[in-house]
């Protein structure tokens, strides 16, 4: 006697189409801003690395000589340009928030409405897997962690 063993089914919800595509594009309006905001920390960041280096250059003139003050003014100005790279964890933060954001966008029209014929179903890269690509949390001068 062959046992019948059937895997029940999934639970599942009817959702309104009109409100899977306003979830879709709002999902999608996330995506774009954040692509936005990582294009404005890029931008800042350069031109706080580019004015650091300047003032870092005239502190480093010979002219200026040796002083206690000059020397601590030299560290907190080395601290400051370590921590620009604050920009790089940032950055990559906002390109896997985007993708899981994107993923899902596509994946609940797909589900929810299905493709059309001859209807073209956009490239989406897989969902990423790994919850958190940057594990750094914090930045000490003099330290290096690559991710």
């Amino acid at each position: 006697m062959e046992s019948s063993l059937t895997t029940p089914a999934a639970p599942a919800v009817q959702l309104p189409v009109m409100l899977v595509a306003e979830v879709q594009d709002s999902l999608l309006v996330v995506v774009h801003d954040l692509t936005r905001l990582d294009g404005l920390l890029a931008h800042t960041m350069e031109n706080l690395m580019e004015r650091f280096t300047t003032a870092s250059a005239n502190l480093a003139s010979p002219a200026l000589g040796a002083s206690q003050e000059l020397e601590l003014v030299r560290n907190t100005l080395r601290a400051a340009v370590t921590e620009l790279q604050f920009q790089d964890m940032a950055s990559q933060l906002i390109v896997h928030t985007s993708k899981i954001l994107q993923g899902c966008a596509y994946r609940l029209a797909s589900e929810s409405m299905g493709s059309e014929d001859g209807e073209a179903v956009p490239f989406v890269e897989e969902v990423p897997e790994r919850p958190n690509p940057v594990t750094q949390d914090e930045m000490d001068a003099g330290s290096i962690e690559l991710f």
